[in-house]
C-alpha cells in the first residue's frame, strides 16, 4: 500500500494525466498537492505496475566520501578537467513556445515573438566535479543534505536501501524518497559519484542552483534565453538539431528508451546520466540540453501567456514554482514527451530529484571562465 508523503517541501508539485494525447506526465509528480490529489481521483492513477526489475549493480562501500575529494581545499586546482566553458549566445528574434503545444497543460503555447539580447552560456550542464570544486571553496550544503532525503527512481536504487523504504508518490509509485539521497550519493547511501565526476550534478534544488551561480559569477538563464540558446538558430523545430528523433538513425540525446519505467534498453548507451561532452553539440556549440538531466532555469512558473511581442522577458514577478527545461535521463514519449525546445515543467524552489541539474548564463563574460567559440558549421 502506497503511503502519500505529507513533507512540506513536496507540497508543490503537482499531477497532470493528458488522457487526450496519450501521454500520462508523471515523471515530476509528487504527492501533497490539493489539485493533484483531485486530478488523481477523477483520472485514475498513474502506477504502471509492481513488477519491476531489481538490482544491486550500482552497491559500493559505504565509506568512499575522500575518494574523490581535492587533495587541497581552497587551492583552487582541479584533479579534473575543468568544463565551466561558456560560448557567446548571439542575440536574435525568435518564435518561443508553439501554437499548437503538445502538453496545453504545461503552458507551451501560444507562440510569440521573441527578442533576446547576446548573452554567455554554458557549454555543459554543470558538472560533479564542478559543484565539488564549489563545495570545496565554500563548505555549501544542499538542500537534499540538510532535509536528509531526495527522490530517487525505484528501478534504480539497490535493494538493501529500496526494502526500507514505505513512502512513495502516490501518484507515481517509482519515485522513492530515499534518505541519505543527494548530490554525492544519486541513488543513496552507499552509491557513488567516483566514476562520474564529468556526469551532470542531480539532487540541487533551485536555491542549490542559484548558490552556484552566485559563486561562479553567473545567473540561472531565463526562460526564453535558455530556449533561444537550445535551438540553435533553427525556428519550429521539436529538438536542438530539427525534427528527426534519429537523424541518420543516430541517438542525439539520452532519454529512456523501452518500457518505462520497469524496462530501459540503454539503445543511447546510458541508463542513467550521461557525461556532459556525450552527443553533438548543437549549432550554438551546447551539449546536452535536451534529455540527460532537467535544467532549472530562473523563471517562476506560469501556464498563461501572451501571444505580444517580447523583449528579453524574465517571467511572472512571483510564483510557487520554477521552471526546468529540456526534459531527462527519465523521459519516454509515451508519458514525458518533454526532451522538446518548446517543453517545460516545474518543481518547487527547493526541490531535488536524481535527474534534476542545472547549467549557468551570464550577460557578460566571468572572469577566469574559458570562452569557447561556436562552430557555424555544426549541425
Amino acid at each position: 500500500m502506497v503511503v502519500k508523503l505529507a513533507l512540506a517541501k513536496y507540497a508543490a508539485l503537482a499531477v497532470l494525466i493528458v488522457s487526450n494525447a496519450m501521454f500520462s506526465v508523471c515523471e515530476e509528480t509528487c504527492a501533497g498537492n490539493t489539485a493533484a490529489k483531485e486530478t488523481e481521483s477523477k483520472q485514475g492513477s498513474c502506477s504502471c505496475g509492481m513488477n519491476r526489475e531489481k538490482r544491486d549493480v550500482r552497491d559500493s562501500p559505504d565509506d568512499y566520501s575522500n575518494m574523490y575529494s581535492f587533495e587541497k581545499k581552497n587551492s583552487g586546482e582541479s584533479p579534473y578537467r575543468r568544463t565551466n566553458h561558456m560560448v557567446l549566445i548571439p542575440g536574435g528574434t525568435f518564435t518561443m513556445g508553439l501554437d499548437k503545444p503538445i502538453l496545453p497543460q504545461d503552458g507551451e503555447g501560444p507562440a510569440r515573438r521573441t527578442t533576446i539580447d547576446s548573452f554567455y552560456m554554458d557549454v555543459y550542464e554543470v558538472t560533479n566535479a564542478e559543484f565539488e570544486y564549489f563545495v570545496n571553496q565554500t563548505g555549501y550544503k544542499t538542500e537534499a543534505e540538510r532535509f536528509g532525503n531526495s527522490f530517487v527512481l525505484d528501478y534504480l536504487i539497490p535493494n538493501k536501501i529500496q526494502e526500507k523504504i514505505t513512502q512513495a508518490v502516490a501518484s507515481a509509485p517509482w519515485w522513492l524518497p530515499v534518505d541519505g539521497a543527494d548530490w554525492r550519493h544519486p541513488f543513496g547511501p552507499g552509491t557513488t559519484i567516483v566514476d562520474r565526476m564529468d556526469h551532470p550534478v542531480v539532487h540541487v534544488s533551485w536555491n542549490d542552483a542559484v548558490e552556484f551561480c552566485k559563486w561562479a559569477g553567473k545567473v540561472l538563464p531565463t526562460e526564453a534565453e535558455w530556449e533561444y540558446a537550445t535551438r540553435g538558430g533553427l525556428e519550429n523545430k521539436l529538438f536542438p538539431w530539427g525534427d528527426d528523433l534519429l537523424p541518420n538513425g543516430e541517438h542525439r540525446m539520452n532519454i529512456w528508451q523501452g518500457s518505462f519505467p520497469t524496462k530501459n534498453t540503454v539503445e543511447d548507451g546510458f541508463e542513467t546520466t550521461a557525461p556532459v561532452t556525450s552527443f553533438p553539440p548543437n549549432k550554438y556549440g551546447l551539449y546536452n540540453t535536451v534529455g540527460n538531466a532537467w535544467e532549472w532555469v530562473n523563471d517562476w512558473y506560469k501556464i498563461q501567456h501572451t501571444s505580444d511581442d517580447q523583449l528579453n522577458p524574465t517571467g511572472p514577478l512571483h510564483g510557487t514554482d520554477r521552471v526546468k527545461k529540456g526534459g531527462s535521463y527519465m523521459c519516454h514519449k509515451s508519458y514525458c514527451y518533454r526532451y522538446r525546445c518548446a517543453s517545460r515543467s516545474n518543481n518547487t524552489p527547493d526541490s531535488s530529484a536524481s535527474n534534476l541539474g542545472f547549467r549557468c548564463a551570464s550577460q557578460k563574460q566571468p572572469s577566469d571562465v574559458p570562452v569557447v567559440e561556436h562552430d557555424p558549421k555544426l549541425k
